[in-house]
């Protein structure tokens, strides 16, 4: 295994976007041949994908594709927000979306198995592709939901949050795609983890109720009032949660003298029709995903051995 210089670790390394330590090792592996390296670099790619798949991917992309009447909401995650910003990393994801609405599969394990739209590859393998040569970070499908009939949607930030609304109506998509928006991008901004309140758990309900009446036991001023008054006070209260928990009785943004239903209801009334908000999926970017915090020290350490 001969030395190699610092010039030829340079040049493996514009030619692949491959790390030193990496580029270092293969062309000791290949005595400095830079055509055997690249090649070696290629394999060895392909070969780490599963390595690689162990580590924190948190950052990404929450994207929205509607295609008359289906459509898609797809979180892609990656470990940086630069590698998330690629063309290769959007494409990949707009591909995989309309899939998605072509194929229609099962779960994320179904999808990975199809012919990715507009290639001849699966899904798996491009991914595989994408993650251990070009990327070079793991790469993560994490979910998905396809809906079909009216359909509207709403990109945050570029990807950050994504949230896509399912209607009930006898008008136009077109007709409806302004109030759709507005109802996606109160669920962004709020996220109100229920719809409606008749999605809301009775333990839920009776947890909270339990917690409201142990806070006024524990207030002076309540000590007095009758026991009727203070069934009141906590029905009052709960009425309170419906109000921040479940979108449609949440306060428009745009507007806080109507809830969001009477947001819908006034729009619905203008456009001589009804109105009726059914589904309501809304994706945050990496929530649930523990992110890893590096030591640079160890990092570095861990590459000098």
């Amino acid at each position: 295994m001969g030395k190699v210089s610092v010039a030829e670790i340079k040049e493996l390394m514009k030619s692949t976007g491959v790390g030193m330590m990496d580029c270092k090792k293969a062309l000791e592996a290949n005595e400095g041949d830079m055509d055997k390296a690249i090649e070696f670099l290629r394999e060895k790619g392909l070969a780490t994908q599963a390595k690689k798949s162990g580590r924190a991917a948190a950052e990404g992309i929450v994207t929205a594709v509607v295609n008359g009447n289906v459509g898609v909401l797809l979180e892609v995650n990656t470990e940086t927000d630069f590698a998330a910003n690629t063309d290769d990393i959007k494409n990949f994801v707009n591909a995989v979306a309309n899939t998605i609405i072509e194929k229609n599969p099962a779960d994320v394990e179904a999808l990975k198995a199809e012919t990715i739209s507009g290639g001849t590859s699966t899904v798996a393998d491009v991914l595989t592709e994408l993650a251990g040569m070009k990327i070079r970070e793991n790469i993560v499908i994490r979910r998905f939901v396809r809906m079909e009939g009216v359909l509207a949607s709403y990109i945050h930030n570029g990807g950050s949050i994504g949230v896509m609304v399912k209607l009930d109506t006898e008008l136009s998509a077109e007709q409806v795609s302004s109030v759709g928006k507005d109802v996606a991008m109160q669920s962004a901004a709020l996220n109100a983890p229920y719809l409606k309140r008749e999605d809301v758990p009775a333990e839920v309900i009776d947890k909270e109720r339990e917690i409201i009446i142990a806070q006024m036991a524990e207030d002076p001023k309540m000590a007095s009032k009758p026991e009727q008054v203070k069934a009141k006070i906590a029905e009052g209260k709960v009425g309170k949660y419906y109000s921040e928990n479940c979108l449609l009785e949440q306060a428009f943004v745009k507007d806080d003298k109507l809830t969001v239903q009477g947001y819908v209801d006034t729009e619905a009334k203008k456009l001589g029709g009804t109105i009726t908000v059914t589904d309501v999926v809304r994706f945050e970017r990496g929530e649930g995903v523990e992110k890893k915090e590096d030591n640079l020290a160890d990092e570095v350490a861990k590459m000098i051995k």
